[in-house]
């Protein structure tokens, strides 16, 4: 699944970008006068190959959820079983993530790649249970999380001390990203959003940053959900002793993920790998999804053309990775929660981007005249 996903990725279609910078040139307004997002719907006819590109509607949201090993280290001070409470909040729609979700009209999926608490033990809806093999739903229904189980194992081992994850579990992980890609879009998704949960999961984030850009541990590695600076220093240190023990190798995108990585992290590289393979566009949330997308970037490098920055995270290891990308976020509010919730509010901001091409009239149908 992996290498013809990988092989269905292409460049950007050169041909409907041009169209849509020409189209921009006539359209009522001054020219460049859009900025930003000039450049983003220019990019995204281009992932299409189509001018003007899909309208970016529905919007589907995928959570991706594990837990980590490296936890014992003492790098998070919340405990491993917020993970699963934590699905709980987002089956019962109490996250930030269902608000900013409902204001959108986004679906929101929750995929357990590898959570270590068993959810059954835990406030999980279980009507809305489905297992890895379950049907994807013919529609997305924006009403109604759901929780697809698709655990690869129960939490990563401690990448301190071992690699986190064999090869076959980081592919599965990765597949099992792939394959929500399609569900999703298969069910009427025009855009994916990237989300995550996994108490500990932005120690592993640094590790992957460090390891497929080649800087510092210190540059990678941010408080995460706030630690304190004897904390924070010791997490550095994590982060810095693991790439020493494993020397994972950037081009080597499947054995990165494997020492360093988090099942979620994997997820998520498979995803925008899906709908890259797809020419669907996904709009990145934070710190993890910019350690995915170094991932995604890794293994075809093309799929890049399919990544929209929502936001700069405050955590420094995501504007690294934005940095290496070659991408500019779309808003900067100092977010650090992940979930999806920075790509929630700037979705709108990609939505009007593709509409000005779809809706804005022309000087010459409105009989506007040109300077």
């Amino acid at each position: 699944m992996l290498e013809t996903t990988i092989a269905a990725i292409r460049p950007a279609d050169e041909t409907a970008m041009a169209a849509a910078r020409e189209l921009h040139g006539r359209l009522t307004k001054p020219a460049g006068s859009l900025g930003a997002l000039e450049d983003l719907s220019v990019r995204l006819a281009g992932l299409a190959g189509a001018c003007p590109p899909p309208l970016p509607e529905p919007a589907a949201v995928a959570i991706f959820a594990g837990d980590h090993g490296v936890h014992a280290q003492g790098v998070s001070p919340w405990p491993q079983e917020v993970t699963a409470q934590m699905i709980g909040n987002f089956l019962a729609g109490g996250a930030v993530v269902n608000a900013f979700a409902r204001q959108a009209g986004a679906s929101v999926t929750v995929v357990d790649v590898g959570v270590a608490t068993p959810l059954s033990a835990g406030p999980v809806p279980d009507p809305t249970v489905l297992d890895a093999a379950a049907p994807a739903p013919a529609v997305l229904d924006p009403a109604v999380p759901r929780l697809v189980v698709a655990s690869v194992r129960r939490g990563t081992r401690d990448l301190a001390v071992t690699a986190a994850l064999t090869r076959d579990e980081a592919l599965a992980a990765v597949q099992t990203g792939i394959r929500i890609a399609d569900e999703l879009i298969d069910a009427g998704a025009r855009i994916l959003l990237t989300g995550d949960m996994g108490i500990g999961n932005t120690t592993p984030a640094a590790a992957l940053i460090a390891a497929f850009t080649g800087v510092d541990a210190l540059d990678a590695t941010g408080r995460g959900t706030g630690v304190d600076d004897p904390t924070y220093a010791h997490k550095v240190g994590v982060v810095r002793a693991a790439l020493a023990r494993h020397a994972p190798d950037p081009t080597d995108p499947l054995g990165v993920l494997a020492t360093v990585g988090g099942l979620e992290h994997a997820a998520l590289a498979g995803l925008i790998l899906g709908a890259a393979a797809r020419r669907t566009p996904v709009l990145l949330d934070g710190v993890i999804a910019m350690s995915a997308a170094l991932a995604a970037a890794a293994f075809a490098p093309d799929a890049v053309g399919a990544m929209v920055a929502g936001h700069r995270s405050a955590e420094p290891g995501a504007t690294v990775a934005l940095r290496h990308l070659g991408l500019e976020p779309l808003v900067d509010l100092g977010l650090r929660l992940g979930e999806g919730t920075g790509a929630l509010l700037a979705l709108p901001v990609v939505t009007g981007a593709v509409r000005v091409l779809h809706e804005v009239a022309t000087f010459d149908s409105a009989g506007v005249a040109e300077k």
